[in-house]
C-alpha cells in the first residue's frame, strides 16, 4: 500500500501556520518584557519616593532640586537631589565619598577627586534603557558620567516658573504641597539626551546653570540651547509627549520614557503612576504644588 506524502500547497501551509505561531510567540514574549521592564521601573521610582520621604523625616524638607553653581547652601554647588538620598538607597559610603570629593574639589567634575561621577547607581535607572547600565562619554566635554533616568518635577518650567516641587535651590516641605501630596507630581522619567551631555546623577550644569533638563525638569520646559538655521530641535515649550527613541536630540527638553504610551511619576505622597500621554493638559496643574488647580491623576 503506498504512503501519501505531502503535497508543496500543504507543506507552505504548514510553513506559513508555523510563522505565525512564532510571530504571535516573540510578540508576547516582547510585550511580557516590556512588562516586567515597566514594572521594575516602577519599582525603583517608588524607591526613590520613599528615599525622598525619609529625607523629609529627617532634615524636614525635601533636597534642593539642583544646588547653584554661586549660591549653593551647605555647598556641594551643581549637585542635586540624589546626593542627599544616598543614605536612604543603602548607599552611605558613596554620599560620604562625594561630601570628602567636594571639600578637596568644589567643582564636581574632575574624576579625580569625584569618582562619583562617572558610578552607576542601579536605584537611579530604568532597566528599560540599555544604554544607562554603564558610564558613558558626553559626546560635547568628553566627560565619562553615570545617569539617571528619573528627574525632580519643576513645575511648567526649571528656568523661571519654579511652581514645582523641586527646582535649583528648592528646599520643598510637604505642608508646602497644597494642591495635596497625592495630586502633585514630585519625580518622572526622561532617558538622558542623546549625546549624554544632560541627565547625570551625581552633579550637572543643566540649561543656563539652572539644572534645567539635568537633574530636574519642567513639564512645559523651553529649549534654551543655542539655536541656529538647521537647528533640529526648535524654541518653545515641550509639553509630555513621547520622543522619537533614545536619538532624538529633542527628547531632553521634555518627559517621556521608553514604555509605550506614556512614562512613570511618583506622586508626592510616594505612590508611582503610569500617565498615558493623553494627559499632557493636565500636567502643568499637576506639576504645580499650590497652583490651587483642581485635576486628578488620571488613574
Amino acid at each position: 500500500m503506498r504512503r501519501r506524502g505531502f503535497t508543496l500547497i500543504e507543506l507552505l501551509v504548514v510553513i506559513a501556520i508555523i510563522a505565525i505561531l512564532i510571530g504571535l510567540t516573540l510578540a508576547a514574549v516582547q510585550r511580557v518584557r516590556a512588562a516586567a521592564a515597566r514594572a521594575d521601573c516602577q519599582n525603583r521610582l517608588r524607591q526613590l519616593g520613599l528615599a525622598l520621604h525619609q529625607h523629609h523625616d529627617t532634615q524636614n524638607a525635601l533636597p534642593p532640586g539642583h544646588r547653584s553653581l554661586f549660591t549653593a547652601t551647605g555647598g556641594m554647588p551643581l549637585s542635586g537631589w540624589p546626593i542627599p538620598v544616598l543614605p536612604f538607597l543603602e548607599q552611605q559610603s558613596l554620599q560620604t565619598q562625594a561630601a570628602e570629593a567636594y571639600r578637596k574639589q568644589n567643582f564636581p567634575f574632575f574624576p579625580t577627586p569625584h569618582p562619583g561621577l562617572s558610578t552607576v547607581v542601579p536605584a537611579f535607572l530604568c532597566p528599560a534603557d540599555p544604554r544607562v547600565t554603564s558610564a558613558q562619554e558626553a559626546q560635547k566635554t568628553k566627560t565619562l558620567a553615570a545617569f539617571t533616568s528619573f528627574l525632580g518635577v519643576a513645575g511648567s518650567d526649571a528656568v523661571s516658573n519654579r511652581a514645582g516641587v523641586l527646582f535649583q535651590g528648592s528646599t520643598t516641605r510637604f505642608a508646602d504641597i497644597t494642591d495635596g501630596l497625592s495630586g502633585t507630581l514630585m519625580l518622572g522619567e526622561r532617558p538622558p539626551s542623546a549625546d549624554f551631555q544632560f541627565g547625570w546623577w551625581y552633579a550637572g550644569t543643566g540649561q543656563l546653570l539652572t539644572g534645567s533638563a539635568d537633574l530636574v525638569l519642567g513639564v512645559r520646559e523651553p529649549n534654551l540651547q543655542p539655536i541656529v538655521s538647521g537647528s533640529t530641535c526648535g524654541p518653545g515649550n515641550y509639553p509630555f509627549r513621547p520622543a522619537g527613541g533614545f536619538a532624538d536630540p529633542c527628547g531632553m527638553f521634555h518627559f517621556w520614557s521608553p514604555h509605550p504610551g506614556g512614562a512613570n511619576f511618583a506622586l508626592a505622597d510616594g505612590a508611582v503612576r503610569f500617565l498615558r500621554y493623553d494627559a499632557n493638559a493636565i500636567m502643568p496643574a499637576l506639576a504645580s504644588r499650590a497652583g490651587g488647580e483642581s485635576a486628578a491623576v488620571p488613574e
